[in-house]
């Protein structure tokens, strides 16, 4: 069946790196956009960052600009997130999910049981 499946989320200190993953089951995610989102418990969910299917529009939220890295391999059927420079603010779970529109609308779906990041000293 459908469904996205995040992983890579760990533990780490701040000023740290993590790389998360996001792979897809049961259909392709190369004619797809991606997306990354986020909520921490008692807020909302926040886009992170986005990339379309052919990585030639990206997306980053301002928070995480200059720090994080949203890209692809269509041949492996993953995209990454990597996030450098880990802040306590960026703890929360981290969901991928698709969009066949983005960047003309973003439509996401399909949204993935996430991985948490915990950004502690």
């Amino acid at each position: 069946q459908v469904q996205l499946v995040e992983s890579g989320g760990d533990l780490v200190q701040p000023g740290g790196s993590l790389r998360l993953s996001c792979t897809s089951r049961g259909f392709s995610l190369n004619n797809y956009a991606v997306g990354w989102f986020r909520q921490a418990p008692g807020k909302g969910r926040e886009a992170v960052s986005y990339i379309d299917n052919r990585m030639r529009a990206t997306y980053y939220a301002d928070s995480v600009k200059g720090r994080f890295t949203i890209s692809r391999d269509n041949a492996k059927n993953t995209v990454y997130l990597q996030m450098n420079n880990l802040k306590p603010e960026d703890t929360a779970r981290y969901s991928c999910a698709r969009s066949p529109n983005w960047p003309l609308t973003p439509d996401f779906n399909s949204w993935g049981q996430g991985t948490q990041v915990t950004v502690s000293s």
